[in-house]
């Protein structure tokens, strides 16, 4: 896994990827201000053909909440308690403050950020809340002003973009509005095309990382070679899922496949408009084939056996690698039911990864 994410990284360095991933982004993810994307996520489905990365994401949930359940975990001997990853020390901690400082002078060049705002729409309604303020509480430990904001209340004057009156220097981006464009983001829209706010991860990173489009090319080792990959690096993307680009002139043929595919939208989150194509109806399709989405060849997920009231259960299970700029900060994994992840599932959620 940590392989593939390297290789990812790797591509997305690479002139003529950036060319071809940059041609259908936005206007304003067209400029590189520098910060890479703080905390990313690198999702695998695990099963006897190895690790295959089924998407990646540019605000990845779930981080701070599993490093406290990991220091949470009472390990029964010695040999799982070094097993457990990121955890029982403060590596993390001290790898999260680097990061947001790194952040911070890959755009300014010198210095630290002296006030970061951890930003979201309505962000106490918000399902993983608890994790913002554990991130307000890790900052705050080391140092770092951090407050969490709703972003509809930053306003940008006099060349600042503020909170309350006081300047933001940082915004930890949690928004799923990629590009910026509601209405009550402008300030923080406008703050950031003119470079007065460092704001990762930005549009920007998302359109290098998290487009779903752009697992078509990740996905041909014809075009990775175009571009410049070497061959070792286009070896360990053959743990990408081959993807392919649904238009209304190949909507026939996708059909005749999707019972090996998985449709997503380009710019989805949180799997929501996210088919697995055995379960799909006509109306379903009428929408898919008009284009917007993505086909992705079907890689099963893993299974892992849990107690439910005291019977075996199986639970479908996917592990995510939080990174940043393609270190692997933290390891957790999911165990669901149903097509895909969620934290409806009784017995489901977050769980830890141990390293044997």
């Amino acid at each position: 896994m940590q392989g593939i994410v390297v290789a990812v990284e790797a591509t997305a360095r690479l002139q003529g990827y950036r060319d071809a991933v940059l041609s259908w982004a936005p206007e304003i993810a067209q400029r590189d201000f520098g910060p890479v994307g703080a905390m990313m996520g690198y999702d695998f489905h695990l099963n006897d053909d190895g690790p295959k990365l089924i998407e990646v994401n540019t605000n990845a949930g779930g981080a701070f909440l599993n490093a406290l359940l990991a220091k949470a975990q009472k390990a029964c001997c010695s040999d799982v308690d070094r097993a457990l990853i990121g955890a029982r020390d403060d590596r993390f901690e001290t790898s999260v403050v680097a990061m947001f400082e790194s952040e911070w002078r890959r755009q300014r060049g010198a210095g630290s950020p002296r006030r970061i705002a951890i930003v979201d729409d309505r962000p106490e309604e918000q399902y993983l809340y608890p994790e913002f303020v554990l991130a307000r509480q890790l900052l705050l430990k080391h140092g770092i002003d951090a407050v969490i904001s709703d972003a509809s209340e930053l306003k940008y004057d006099g060349g600042k973009l503020r909170l309350d009156g006081q300047e933001i220097d940082l915004v930890y981006n949690r928004l799923v509005d990629f590009t910026l464009d509601r209405p009550e983001h402008a300030s923080l829209r406008t703050a950031y095309q003119d470079g007065a706010v460092v704001v990762t991860p930005n549009p920007h990173n998302h359109s290098l990382f998290a487009s779903k489009r752009n697992l078509t090319l990740l996905s041909d080792p014809a075009a990775l070679e175009a571009f410049g990959l070497s061959l070792e690096m286009r070896s360990r993307l053959a743990g990408v899922p081959r993807t392919t680009l649904v238009t209304p002139d190949n909507s026939d043929a996708a059909w005749q496949s999707r019972k090996e595919m998985f449709f997503k939208p380009h710019s989805g989150h949180g799997s929501k408009a996210v088919y697995r194509g055995d379960k799909v109806t006509k109306g379903v399709w009428a929408e898919i084939s008009r284009g917007g989405y993505v086909a992705q060849a079907f890689a099963s997920p893993g299974q892992r056996i849990i107690e439910i009231d005291g019977a075996p259960t199986p639970r479908k299970m996917d592990v995510r690698l939080y990174t940043y700029d393609g270190q692997v900060l933290l390891a957790a994994a999911r165990l669901y039911q149903g097509q895909t992840t969620n934290f409806r599932t009784p017995g489901g959620g977050f769980a830890p990864v141990l390293v044997i």
